[in-house]
């Protein structure tokens, strides 16, 4: 049996991180991620105004701007560089958009080709000024704002739920209570708002959920909701005071994903430990993914374990889980018969587009695949196990994730799978190729 250890949780460190900035007070956040994206959110925090202090070991103390994010002035607004990190740009658009000043945010290339309209144009109604450089509707953009008003809002999350996360944030600084109401054609990955809502329970921010039953709104435990539907759920943030205080970042399920499907495909039982099995992350439904593909799973004291076993193709709505795509559809090349993939067009923009990326890296190893906008069919290779030729790179497309997943294809005996960047898992995971070895 091979021991591994789960990063912290991307997702919940951005939060946490956000939330003791914008504090009254000073704030003890342990296990917190250090990876690139965090180090992007961390810089602009502190521009705005926040002091963050190293401890060691993922720890940090941050003393808060209770007053909000504080720009600079038109000729010289306040520098906020987001690199390639999305989650950064989104929750940091709106969270500034709250403050006092002026914002210039901008990033990476593949930044400015990442849509933010439904974000920008919804803090526009709330009284920001946003004004873009180049395409409309797209970084780089300044915001010169004096705070935002509340009110009602609708909102689609068609695309990403991070506008939303990013809104339920920056809402206790509006000046009126905040109610944002779903619309559009569907809400993606929604895990990810229970994730702010938890954020904003901790830090004892006042709020309610509500759903349409019978055409009446009633109030709603919003833990109980694992999924929603535009039109029929409404949330509203009173304006508060984040409270200042102690907290621990979890285990992340996203990048544990490749370390559980190693398990599921490598040559030995694989035992990861630091994640919480009643964790409120989306990416936990990894676990219910790689079981219906015949993985054996058992969820332990000491971690969760996961032993070879053969696997064959399933069907799968991974809408609400885009992360994991990735993992599933490379585990799916070691898997007999055919796995479909459904509901997954917003991963076009994610760092690549992620449905091409993963075709082309599956049909390096003779894997055929078929994509349609919103989805992605694998042709699993079964018994055959996927190998692959010698002197193969494959391409990460400037994506963590691609590499991640690609690395399961060196757990055959006899292959290698060597990446044309490894530096690019810092974004999530810088340490994850020095778990990996432990694999090889």
């Amino acid at each position: 049996m091979i021991r591994l250890n789960a990063p912290a949780s991307k997702s919940v460190s951005h939060r946490m991180l956000i939330a003791a900035a914008l504090a009254e007070g000073e704030s003890l956040v342990h296990h917190a991620l250090s990876s690139a994206d965090l180090e992007r959110t961390r810089a602009i925090l502190q521009t705005a105004g926040a002091e963050m202090e190293e401890l060691g070991n993922g720890d940090w103390k941050v003393k808060g701007m209770p007053c909000g994010p504080k720009g600079g002035l038109a000729d010289s607004p306040a520098d906020c560089f987001v690199g390639e990190s999305g989650t950064t740009c989104r929750l940091l658009t709106a969270v500034l958009a709250a403050g006092r000043g002026v914002f210039r945010i901008h990033g990476a290339e593949r930044m400015h080709e990442r849509p933010i309209g439904a974000l920008t144009s919804a803090l526009s109604a709330l009284g920001a000024d946003i004004s873009f450089e180049g395409k409309p509707d797209f970084p780089p953009m300044s915001i010169h704002t004096r705070g935002l008003r509340g009110g009602h809002i609708d909102l689609r999350i068609d695309e990403s739920s991070q506008y939303l996360s990013g809104l339920l944030l920056a809402a206790p600084f509006c000046s009126e209570a905040l109610c944002v109401a779903l619309t559009g054609s569907k809400a993606v990955s929604w895990p990810y708002v229970g994730l702010t809502l938890q954020t904003l329970e901790d830090f004892g921010i006042a709020f309610r959920v509500e759903q349409l039953c019978g055409g009446l709104w009633q109030d709603v435990p919003w833990k109980t909701l694992r999924s929603v539907k535009p039109g029929e759920v409404r949330i509203t943030v009173q304006p508060g005071r984040y409270r200042a205080g102690e907290y621990r970042v979890e285990g992340d399920w996203s990048g544990a994903s490749y370390l559980l499907a190693a398990g599921a495909v490598g040559q030995e039982p694989v035992l990861v430990s630091g994640l919480r099995a009643d964790s409120l992350q989306g990416d936990r439904v990894i676990l219910d993914l790689l079981r219906a593909m015949g993985a054996s799973i058992e969820v332990r004291e000491d971690g969760i374990l996961v032993s070879p076993s053969p696997l064959h193709g399933i069907e799968a709505d991974m809408g609400h889980c885009p992360d994991l795509v990735p993992t599933v559809a490379m585990t799916a090349a070691f898997a007999e018969g055919v796995t479909r993939i459904r509901n997954i067009a917003h991963l076009r923009i994610k760092e690549c587009d992620r449905l091409s990326a993963c075709a082309a890296e599956l049909a390096r190893i003779g894997v055929k695949t078929e994509e349609t906008e919103d989805s992605l069919t694998i042709h699993g290779l079964g018994p055959a196990k996927p190998a692959v030729s010698e002197g193969t790179v494959f391409c990460t497309c400037n994506d963590h994730r691609m590499a991640m997943s690609c690395a399961l294809f060196g757990l055959v005996p006899g292959n290698t799978a060597k990446v044309d960047d490894p530096a690019v898992v810092r974004k999530s995971f810088p340490g994850f190729w020095k778990e990996w070895e432990a694999l090889l």
